[in-house]
């Protein structure tokens, strides 16, 4: 799994910081910095820039057909979308049943 990291670049000239700054060191700008996600990938051991992904509205997003397995038991069926779908982990909680 590719690790995470989180540096600071300002908007207003590109510097970088691997914390979040109020003023900006090199151009004196105030509030000019966002965080940035860099990605490391274990196999080439770099770190990259994830790629532009822009945000659409849910009913813009195509509906994908997964095959569900049941479990036998309807409600809990009914929770998770009609059964278990192969490859997903599902965390159940309750409190306990008094004997």
């Amino acid at each position: 799994m590719a690790k995470v990291k989180t540096i600071f670049v300002c908007s207003n000239c590109g510097y970088e910081s691997a914390k979040w700054l109020g003023k900006c060191p090199s151009c004196n700008e105030w509030s000019t910095f966002y965080e940035e996600k860099l990605v490391k990938d274990k196999t080439t051991n770099s770190l990259e820039k994830p790629k532009n992904v822009t945000p659409r509205k849910l009913n813009e997003i195509e509906e994908k057909s997964t095959e569900r397995k049941k479990t036998g038991f309807k409600e809990l069926d009914m929770v998770l979308g009609g059964g278990i779908v192969k490859g997903s982990l599902i965390l159940l909680g309750g409190e306990p049943r008094n004997r």
